[in-house]
């Protein structure tokens, strides 16, 4: 309970930064291209530090390891808060905040998802990844919400101080000491470098492994990615409001949460690995359509069933990688999969910010991106055997 408590303020905390800083950038900064050079900011650090907390995780105890990060996060959203007031925020002062922030948080991912094959028995890691992911997935509604909310009648700085408030509670939730966790199953002598390559190894050898990091790649560059800088985007240039912001995001978030519900009561038991593949295609389908609307109406259920779908495709993998994974690099296997899924990331969000700036439409921006994700998603049907036949 109190580890589902950290997450769920996590995430309140984080989901209320990134609307708040997306919303900063583009009517604050006043410029699209702005946003993608803050989102790059925050993730590709992130990226880089991804590939070092696995090996963390599998070294050290993970709720440590969550406490830890959310204090630092908390100190960074302090200055953030005070630079802000003294109106200070600029564009550089947030991309180097930005980047620490996601350097942190690049921690508290692989170590949650990590922890939890340690206190659940493996019949139940489907029913509990999705009660995680569907707490979480509350909190990435509430956040948007709160930040919309907030910045409506208050002002950012009051909406910085909330993330800010979130996140500090998250860490009391963590504190190591109450929460029950055995040790860290490894103890090699290995280098810090030799433990990466190991995991990097272990992963390239399944293939199974290969092709599900593949379909997140997929998943989040083509889909999410795409949506995360598109959306503010597509609301600035309707002449939209934070309350239309927020809409847009929290349908999204609504989506998620509904399929985690649906996990948490249907556990998939026989063929696993279609049902993520050929739902990834419904997913695609639907931004397609997405791009094709310009009813708010519309882009709310759509966004809403973007969401449904892509949890279908990411909590089953995640359960079937927890698994199958020997226990001794499952940190560095998740940190792994989190950098599949947000590794692409930056390109994404430059790619579709420089090509708006071009004066192409964002529903023109969104529309390419769509469209070449249904000619890699052909391209992982005729190369997934072995994944589409695991159960």
């Amino acid at each position: 309970m109190l580890m589902l408590l950290a997450g769920i303020f996590a995430m309140i905390g984080f989901s209320t930064i990134l609307t708040t800083i997306t919303w900063y950038a583009v009517k604050e900064l006043k410029s699209s291209m702005a946003l993608g050079y803050i989102l790059v900011a925050a993730t590709v650090p992130r990226l880089i530090m991804m590939t070092f907390s696995g090996m963390v995780a599998d070294k050290f105890k993970k709720t440590t390891i969550m406490y830890y990060s959310n204090i630092a996060e908390a100190l960074v959203l302090v200055i953030l808060y005070f630079l802000i007031i003294n109106d200070q925020l600029s564009l550089v002062p947030l991309m180097i905040l930005a980047a620490f922030f996601g350097m942190l948080d690049a921690f508290f991912g692989p170590a949650s998802t990590s922890l939890i094959p340690k206190v659940v028995e493996q019949f139940q890691l489907q029913r509990a990844n999705s009660l995680f992911q569907g707490g979480t997935q509350i909190s990435f509604i509430f956040g948007p919400i709160i930040a919309g909310i907030v910045m409506e009648h208050y002002s950012i700085a009051t909406s910085f101080y909330l993330a800010l408030i979130f996140v500090f509670l998250s860490a009391i939730f963590v504190f190591p000491p109450l929460i029950k966790e055995t040790s860290a199953v490894e103890h090699s002598n290995n280098t810090p470098v030799r433990d990466i390559i190991e995991g990097f190894r272990y992963v390239k050898s399944s293939r199974f492994l290969i092709t599900g990091i593949i379909i997140l790649i997929t998943a989040n560059f083509f889909g999410l990615g795409a949506l995360s800088v598109g959306i503010p985007i597509l609301v600035e240039a309707s002449g939209g409001t934070p309350i239309n912001l927020t809409y847009l995001q929290s349908s999204l978030g609504v989506g998620m949460l509904t399929g985690t519900a649906l996990l948490s009561v249907i556990t998939f038991k026989k063929g696993r690995g279609k049902i993520t593949l050929f739902t990834l295609l419904f997913m695609l389908v639907l931004f397609l359509v997405f791009t094709q609307v310009n009813a708010v109406i519309w882009q709310v259920l759509l966004l809403f069933l973007i969401g449904l779908t892509y949890t279908i495709v990411y909590i089953p993998f995640i359960t079937m990688a927890q698994e199958f994974s020997d226990e001794k690099v499952t940190g560095r296997v998740m940190s792994l999969i989190f950098l599949a899924m947000t590794g692409f990331d930056p390109i994404s969000y430059v790619l579709i910010s420089g090509l708006n700036t071009m004066n192409i439409s964002i529903f023109s921006v969104l529309a390419i991106s769509a469209s070449v994700s249904l000619v890699v998603w052909v391209f992982i049907l005729f190369n997934s055997k072995t994944y589409r036949h695991t159960d």
